[in-house]
Order: structure tokens, then C-alpha cells, then sequence
């Protein structure tokens, strides 16, 4: 049973590029746009955005901007670089960390308490974002998000941070299907079979902090939201109860992450509630 899990998830990697590069095109014209821009980790995920986008609109409408932290590590830019001299794009380099530490040494001094890793990581994040929005308005280009589906289910990102963006290309594909894809578009090899980090703090990934491989989550999460199966259902085909659990209140308890500002009612119509026509309405 867990064979024939892996089997659905697979794609069909060309018919994905396809409609993939198709969204980007149409919702790029669609917000008045002719250009791109994306953070560019040294990570999976976003050098497959990167992939799609050049395909989408052309080389010369995708912008990428890296943004290390003195943390971050040295592969991680050097992978980022691989994929720009590959793909042949524009880039910026703008470093994070004058920034985010010059805000530390004054809340740390205003709190009288040091910052731990997690806060740290956050405020990275949301600079790294910070940047993206502010260049997005020098170069007259809509910021592409980078969060995939296993990240966006499972709440592993931070809201207002990586998680926010004006459009994302790979938020409905889970992990094993970023890495099928990047495979397949050509992300170098360096970057498909390193693990997955976020880059925050020295000697960080995905999987040891999450506690399981990305794997394991995408089969489990396929079933229960794609096949809409309950937990005791996945349970019973021979995949670990705890796991599952913990999955599930994972989605739980990160569900806000994924909704936008909830608005109080007081009028007739609402933005979000009752007030929500298509973005293209009335052209």
C-alpha cells in the first residue's frame, strides 16, 4: 500500500511544467506585470520557481535576489549562484545581516533577554521578505513565492515571511514533487540531493528539525487531503499512528497561517465575505 502511495504521487512532469509556466504567464499579465522576482535560498524549492519562471516569461524578466545571513551556509550561496550562471538571469546580492542584528542588539537590550533561534530565524525570514517587496517596487516586478505544499500544510514557514508572496507556482505541489520537477526542468545536481534547509542557523535542516522526512509527510498528507481520508483510515494501511497524529495537529494548529487577515463584519459586504469578486472583475 505504501508502494502504490509513492506511485501517486508522481507526475506528469511535462503537463505540470506545462500549466505551471502557463499560471505564471497569466497571472503576471493579469496583476499588469511583465516581470518577476524571487529569493533564491541555494535551496530546491525555490530554484525550481526559478526554472519555471525563466521558462515562463524569458530570462530576462526573472529577477533573483540572494540574501545571506553571516550564518548562512557558503553552499547554500554557491548553489543559489549555480542556478543563476545556469539559467542566465539578473541578480542581487543583498546580505541580511547588518540589518538583523542591529534590530537584536535593541530588542535584546529593550527585553533584557537574548533571542532564541526560532525568533531569529523568523525575523530573517520576514527581512529576507522585507527586501523582496521593497526591490519588487524598484524593478517593477511581482514577487514569486516559494512555499510547497508539504511546508504550507504543515505550517513550516513563517507567516509574513517565506509564506507570503503575490503569487506561488509550487504552493499545491508537495516536496517529492518539487524534487520530480526540479529533476526534470534541470536544477543541478547539488542542490537535488542536498538536504533540505532553510538556512536560518548553522548546521540547520528541515527534516531534524521537523522530526520526520519529507517522505513520510507526503504520503501521509496525500491521503488525508487529497484523498480525504480520515487519520485512523491512513493508520490502519500501516503507517505510524503517532505520525499521523502529529501531522494532523500540525495542520491544526498552523490552519491561520494559511488564511488571510480575517476581517469583523459590520457591513452588508465585506471584503473576503461577501465583497469577493476575481481579481480581473470589471476589466
Amino acid at each position: 500500500m505504501k508502494a502504490q502511495m509513492g506511485q501517486r504521487l508522481e507526475l506528469n512532469a511535462q503537463l505540470t511544467i506545462q500549466v505551471l509556466t502557463a499560471f505564471i504567464r497569466e497571472e503576471v499579465t493579469k496583476a499588469g506585470f511583465k516581470n518577476v522576482i524571487l529569493g533564491l535560498s541555494g535551496g530546491i524549492d525555490s530554484a525550481l520557481v526559478a526554472y519555471l519562471a525563466a521558462l515562463a516569461l524569458g530570462r530576462d524578466r526573472v529577477h533573483a535576489v540572494l540574501m545571506p545571513y553571516k550564518t548562512s551556509s557558503p553552499a547554500s550561496v554557491e548553489d543559489a549562484k549555480a542556478v543563476v550562471d545556469d539559467l542566465g538571469i539578473p541578480f542581487t546580492v543583498a546580505p541580511i545581516t547588518d540589518a538583523v542584528d542591529a534590530y537584536f542588539r535593541q530588542m535584546d537590550q529593550l527585553l533584557g533577554t537574548t533571542a532564541p533561534p526560532l525568533r531569529r530565524g523568523n525575523r530573517m525570514a520576514r527581512e529576507r521578505m522585507s527586501t523582496l517587496f521593497d526591490l519588487s517596487a524598484h524593478f517593477q516586478a511581482l514577487v514569486l513565492g516559494t512555499s510547497n505544499k508539504t511546508e504550507l500544510l504543515l505550517g513550516y514557514g513563517t507567516q509574513f515571511g517565506d509564506m507570503a508572496s503575490a503569487i506561488n507556482p509550487i504552493g499545491d505541489l508537495y516536496k517529492s514533487q518539487v524534487r520530480q520537477l526540479s529533476a526534470e526542468v534541470g536544477v543541478p545536481k547539488s542542490i537535488l540531493t542536498k538536504a533540505p534547509s532553510a538556512d536560518l542557523w548553522e548546521d540547520q535542516t528541515d527534516e531534524k528539525e521537523l522530526g520526520f522526512s519529507y517522505d513520510e509527510a507526503d504520503e501521509i498528507l496525500f491521503q488525508i487531503v487529497d484523498q480525504r481520508m480520515s487519520p485512523t483510515e491512513v493508520s490502519q494501511r500501516g503507517y505510524n499512528k503517532t505520525l499521523v497524529e502529529t501531522l494532523v495537529k500540525r495542520m491544526m494548529r498552523n490552519q491561520y497561517k494559511r488564511k488571510p487577515p480575517i476581517i469583523a463584519k459590520l457591513s452588508t459586504r465585506t471584503v473576503g465575505i461577501d465583497y469577493r469578486y476575481l481579481r480581473d472583475w470589471g476589466q
